[in-house]
């Protein structure tokens, strides 16, 4: 079974009911919905369609709103594009309403107030450079130092960081109102620069969601040089359930090649905090256009499996790429591969290790007493998913079964790695509950005759983290 879960987002090429089902039975685990594109309309209509399809297929899935945050971008041209030339000299003008050859608007207009002489500017992903050379007013005057074909919206990055944007907007606040109408599982922040910008959003969060009791789970996008500060870093996971490793707008900030590295350090630290981990941007970026990945890719989605994300996310290649199932069915035969490979080391993860929590002793000492007893699967009973969440936070081959009676728990243990979620009624009775999960198991073949499952179960049942009893059974 593979471990490593799949964030896809859906746009004009996967919008319909039927490339929505064929894309979540080859191993969607989670839409994203892009909340930087598109009307409020339009992704309340997408999520109706999410789940729809995941009813037709019988497979729950999760829906992120990735909120679009203060993504800077220059304006629109009067033909939709121009080229830029090497050594040419171009202006960013905040007061310009339609671009051309020589000069583009902003839609951030106090990017002049943020930049001096001499910074360089990164536009559509890094690929055009420019440099300044004077500022006047409302104009920002660059060098091209490296050109090429500008169009509508692109992106602009300082090398460096320091754009003082909040990394909530108007739009954004907007957004979240309609992410908690939606009933999203969860929200990505865009831009996030402290630990203060999550706690705004989780705060923005909750009041939009009105006390209705669905909980909605924060993933801090973590984009900006400043995010990635030792002590800020941390801070940032310390306020957020999880983080996604957002590798495009990162590497403008501090440089492609610095990025595996961070990569590798931000999913460790991630995961010792006991908190979840997507990796994305580019991923399978040709298959936009062709039906075969490179071989560097197949090898980046690999090593991202090997260091231990929660899930691979897919941006253009399924939202407006040509071939976004065959996108899918690749990357999940890359992720079932690399998991052959990956090396155990399970003793020494609980070295020098203490727990705060009885859920979180009775998690780990399933994950110890199942490896070492060779068990075919362990079971967590759970209503909230915490005792799911602590032990996919260790790597192991043996296979985690969440058996929630909430289908809002189980949809967000959609993205925990190598949990699989069941909706099911739970018996108030301990001993009866158990019985019932070992017969579900054994009704969809999952274990047989003389395997070992090792189940957590809360006594009494039915309180979220109250998990604080370990079983051991034999089919």
């Amino acid at each position: 079974m593979r471990a490593t879960k799949i964030v896809a987002t859906i746009g004009p090429a996967s919008s319909t009911l039927e490339i929505l089902q064929d894309m979540i039975k080859a191993g969607v685990d989670v839409v994203r919905l892009n909340f930087s594109h598109g009307l409020a309309s339009d992704h309340i209509k997408r999520a109706e369609l999410v789940r729809q399809a995941s009813l037709n297929v019988n497979k729950e899935v999760a829906i992120m709103a990735d909120l679009q945050g203060p993504k800077i971008r220059i304006g629109k041209f009067e033909h939709g594009q121009t080229e830029l030339i090497d050594g040419s000299t171009f202006i960013l003008d905040a007061a310009c309403e339609l671009g051309n050859d020589e000069r583009v608007g902003l839609d951030y207009k106090e990017l002049t107030r943020d930049v001096k002489v001499n910074d360089l500017l990164l536009l559509n992903d890094g690929l055009i450079v420019l440099s300044i050379t004077k500022i006047i007013g409302n104009e920002i005057i660059t060098k091209v130092e490296i050109g090429g074909i500008l169009s509508n919206n692109k992106g602009i990055n300082k090398q460096g960081g320091g754009l003082s944007a909040p990394a909530l907007t108007s739009k954004d606040m907007d957004d979240i109102k309609t992410a908690a109408l939606m009933g999203v599982d969860y929200i990505a922040v865009s831009f996030p620069k402290n630990p203060t910008d999550m706690e705004m959003a989780r705060q923005l969060t909750k009041i939009a969601c009105n006390n209705s009791g669905h909980k909605i789970k924060l993933i801090a996008k973590i984009e900006r040089i400043e995010a990635i500060e030792p002590n800020n870093l941390q801070e940032i996971i310390n306020t957020s359930d999880g983080i996604m490793v957002a590798r495009g707008d990162l590497a403008v900030e501090v440089g492609n090649a610095a990025v595996p590295a961070l990569q590798k350090s931000m999913i460790k630290m991630a995961r010792e905090s006991n908190k979840l981990v997507i990796t994305a941007t580019q991923m399978m970026e040709s298959m936009i256009l062709n039906p075969v990945p490179t071989r560097a890719e197949v090898s980046d989605v690999a090593n991202a499996v090997l260091d231990g994300t929660d899930a691979v996310m897919l941006s253009a290649e399924t939202a407006s790429g040509k071939y976004p199932l065959e996108t899918i069915k690749q990357v999940a035969n890359i992720c079932t591969e690399a998991e052959k490979a990956d090396v155990i080391n399970l003793d020494t993860d609980f070295l020098d290790r203490t727990f705060a929590r009885i859920d979180q002793s009775i998690a780990n000492g399933a994950l110890f007493t199942a490896f070492h007893l060779g068990a075919k699967a362990i079971v967590a009973l759970t209503e909230s998913g915490a005792t799911a969440l602590w032990m996919s936070r260790k790597k192991i081959k043996i296979p985690i079964f969440a058996l929630t009676p909430n289908i809002a728990s189980q949809r967000k243990m959609a993205l925990y790695r190598n949990v699989y979620a069941l909706n099911t009624p739970l018996e108030s009775d301990r001993e009866n509950a158990i019985l019932d999960a070992q017969l579900l198991l054994e009704k969809n073949n999952l274990v047989q005759s003389g395997d070992f499952i090792v189940v957590t179960v809360g006594d009494p049942m039915g309180q979220a983290g109250g998990t604080n009893s370990l079983k051991i059974l034999k089919i």
